[in-house]
């Protein structure tokens, strides 16, 4: 069901786009518009890990930086027979993680320092088998199209207020205006639906890859809270990249809105929980965090 409504929110979404085209120059505008949108995309499909990583001022983790955390990711990937990601270590207190990539042969996860010092290796590891699960969904992927298609819907309508749009199909004042302001915020609402579908499904998916369900509650719960009081300033500056995080890093509301790039996260993990019965909030719950990653399973 996961793939099936992210299909047809994808399709909603090139139709918004093919039809601002065509109100804005009929079909010489589709045209116009499908040619912008290919050539953001193949910019965004070769480039915005690179971006996003260096935007959030990422060190790639080796022998010397993190290593434990870079033999955790490793042995998750090889229990999930998927390509080892290159991993990075983002030096800020919100605790917090993120996949980037344009497919699983060419991906990169990320995790903050935060994280790792205030969450259980248990948790981390269930965090990080979200982030590979991003990846073996193609979810990178499939966020940096949408992405894109959001922002070249919101730049057609900007164009609107200069061109006019197509005075042969009686546009006016009135329906440029209407351009302006409907296409941009009904981009963003089809873009934060696509979000949300894709982390129940990484929930889902990075929950058995890391082998129990309640890590990656336990990991949701504490994130949440910890990121409703400790700033992540990058994000803040770049809000745009909200929604590659596992939590948001913005202190969203906690309500599944409409603008919200993230699911409401008790409903996440009730949904965690359902994967294991209901007695499963009874089940044996992570380890307390501790200061730095430990010699057990995960390195």
């Amino acid at each position: 069901m996961g793939y099936t409504k992210t299909a047809m929110l994808m399709a909603a979404m090139t139709a918004l786009f093919m039809g601002i085209g065509y109100l804005l120059g009929g079909g010489a505008g589709i045209v116009i518009a499908l040619v912008f949108a290919a050539g953001m995309n193949v910019y965004a499909y070769w480039n915005s890990d690179k971006a996003v990583l260096r935007m959030n001022n990422a060190q790639e983790c080796n022998s010397q930086v993190s290593p434990s955390l870079l033999r955790m990711v490793h042995k998750l990937a090889d229990d999930a027979d998927m390509p080892r990601p290159r991993v990075y270590l983002i030096d800020t207190d919100q605790p917090n993680a993120f996949a980037t990539g344009r497919n699983p042969e060419n991906a990169a996860v990320a995790a903050t320092t935060g994280l790792l010092r205030r969450l259980s290796d248990e948790e981390v590891a269930a965090v990080m088998a979200h982030e590979l699960a991003h990846i073996k969904n193609y979810d990178t992927l499939i966020m940096t199209v949408t992405a894109t298609f959001a922002g070249a819907i919101s730049m057609l309508a900007n164009f609107a207020m200069f061109f006019g749009g197509n005075r042969d199909r009686g546009m006016g004042i009135i329906g440029t205006l209407a351009i302006m302001i409907l296409a941009p915020l009904a981009a963003a609402l089809v873009q934060m639906a696509i979000s949300r579908s894709r982390e129940y499904e990484a929930d889902r998916v990075g929950a058995e890859i890391c082998g129990n369900p309640l890590w990656l509650a336990s990991a949701l719960k504490r994130i949440q809270e910890f990121a409703s009081r400790i700033d992540n300033n990058v994000a803040e500056r770049n809000p745009a990249t909200a929604h590659m995080f596992i939590i948001n890093p913005l202190h969203a509301h906690a309500h599944d809105k409409l603008f919200s790039t993230h699911p409401n996260t008790e409903n996440r993990i009730a949904a965690l929980q359902a994967m294991v019965g209901q007695d499963a909030p009874r089940r044996a719950q992570p380890a307390a965090p501790r200061g730095g990653r430990s010699g057990g399973p995960w390195g």
